[in-house]
């Protein structure tokens, strides 16, 4: 791979992760502008498994451990992205005002700082995708129910489910035996 095609891969890249991180950090404004306290807006009946104060303290926590994770890998990823830009123009003394000109000419970079940069900025982009999904869990929470108590009542609707269908499969072999024994006899 030329040294050209290698920095203009490695900046179509930087620009996706910018581009990725852009997408979720309005997903994390969005979460943020919901109002997890509106009882208009809840789906959980039972008092008994209403979240407490700590759910919606985590949900605003995982939130902004988010934004500022989405907003690190990006800082990274252009901060990486000028550095190659500034190293082709140190290296060739052309003008930063033309771009386009200096496009296709090879920057001499370190690459091994350049993939420690960009493993880090997938990093920080991996960071916050995992701090939204936590996020996305604590609404889960607010709006059905405790964690707890939701793997209470499965569980408990599991195991009748279970209890019908062993009573359902013991009645099938008995009603086999019985015809076994009728055509046996």
């Amino acid at each position: 791979m030329s040294s050209s095609s290698f920095t203009r891969l490695h900046i179509t890249a930087l620009d996706a992760i910018v581009n990725v991180n852009s997408l979720f950090t309005l997903a994390v404004f969005v979460g943020l502008s919901w109002n997890p306290n509106d009882p208009s807006n809840n789906l959980n009946a039972d008092p008994a498994c209403s979240p407490t104060a700590a759910i919606a303290e985590n949900l605003v926590a995982f939130h902004v451990y988010s934004f500022s994770s989405f907003l690190f890998s990006s800082l990274v990823a252009l901060a990486l992205k000028q550095a190659i830009r500034l190293s082709r123009h140190n290296n060739h003394h052309f003008s930063i005002h033309y771009p386009a000109a200096v496009e296709f000419i090879a920057a001499r970079i370190n690459r091994s700082a350049l993939r420690a940069g960009m493993l880090v900025s997938g990093a920080g982009s991996v960071a916050g995708c995992a701090f939204l999904m936590l996020a996305l869990v604590n609404v889960v929470q607010i709006k059905l129910g405790t964690l707890a108590f939701l793997m209470h009542a499965y569980l408990t609707s599991f195991m009748l489910e279970m209890n019908h269908i062993t009573e359902f499969v013991l009645d099938i072999l008995h009603r086999l035996c019985l015809l076994h024994l009728l055509i046996t006899n």
